[in-house]
């Protein structure tokens, strides 16, 4: 039984349109507070940060409200630093996937060099340079890792730059060969960022999860979860709706998410990409979500 602090990040800045900044409070209307807390948990509601929500953006239309995500971030990072500690979990509440960025530089300002397991359908390894989609929040770990075409101010949310080295980096749930793009499969390949597939996923969840987190060096590490790495038929709740007979069930991932929230030097986990309002299509998907979030009694 651990105490688990839980801070909401409602920013949409960085994502393709408004609708995961209402993550948070759905996720507490849900029950998941009470969730943790019945698993025996000690919970602290830290509330949330200020909003921040998407807009178009002509001035930056491949780095969509870059400066805003950057302001979000910053008080984000700042706010969880005191948070991460071995004595507690930390669970951050997105909004959009650039909630890792804030998340691992979080760990950084807490004088833990942050090594991340990244759970995702997608590598999220595009820069302003790459595509043309401008949502920054299919970017995070090209900006995590510096690679070359990331903005600046992004990448320099900390004094820690880059935040990530690429060998600290595990990704969990990814299937290249369909859902990265050519210039993403290079920057696995020449980093040389190990995965674990979205099919290694689905047939052992359990073992998948450890292999991704055993691909990294020991010691404390955190977690991001992006919704869409989701079979969407089984749980209508990304902002990618497009994640259909493919991806883990909700029980699938819970299986994971165990397996991590168990295993030594687990210190927190960011969650993104949540659309409250795709989830009304199916009224048992963030009581079933909230589930797989809640640690087991042991962990």
């Amino acid at each position: 039984m651990v105490t688990i602090n839980v801070l909401g990040y409602p920013s949409s800045a960085a994502a393709y349109c408004v609708g995961v900044e209402h993550a948070p409070a759905a996720l507490r209307e849900a029950g998941l507070v009470d969730a943790l807390q019945a698993a025996g948990h000690q919970v602290e509601d830290l509330g949330d940060l200020p909003v921040h929500l998407w807009k178009p953006d002509a001035e930056r239309p491949r780095a969509q409200n870059l400066d805003e995500e950057v302001d979000a971030l910053r008080p984000l990072a700042e706010k969880a630093a005191p948070l991460v500690t071995t004595d507690a979990r930390l669970l951050v509440l997105g909004g959009s996937c650039t909630v890792a960025l804030g998340l691992c530089a979080a760990v950084a300002d807490a004088g833990v060099e942050p090594h991340l397991v990244y759970l995702d359908r997608h590598l999220d390894l595009n820069t302003p340079e790459s595509t043309t989609e401008g949502s920054l929040s299919w970017m995070g770990m090209a900006h995590a890792l510096g690679i070359p075409g990331a903005e600046e101010s992004l990448t320099r949310l900390t004094s820690t730059s880059p935040l990530l080295q690429p060998a600290h980096l595990s990704y969990l749930g990814v299937e290249p060969a369909t859902e990265a793009t050519e210039w993403e499969r290079h920057q696995v390949d020449h980093l040389g960022i190990p995965v674990t597939t979205q099919a290694e996923l689905v047939a052992e969840p359990t073992s998948a999860a450890l292999k991704a987190r055993h691909a990294l060096p020991d010691g404390p590490f955190v977690v991001h979860l992006d919704v869409d790495v989701l079979d969407f038929l089984d749980a209508p709740l990304a902002e990618n709706v497009n994640g259909r007979n493919s991806g883990p069930t909700l029980g699938q991932l819970g299986e994971a998410l165990g397996a991590l929230w168990r295993e030594p030097g687990f210190l927190g986990m960011s969650v993104g990409q949540l659309v409250p309002a795709h989830a009304a299509s199916d009224p048992t998907s963030l009581r079933r979500f909230v589930e797989a979030l809640t640690p087991p009694g042991d962990a």
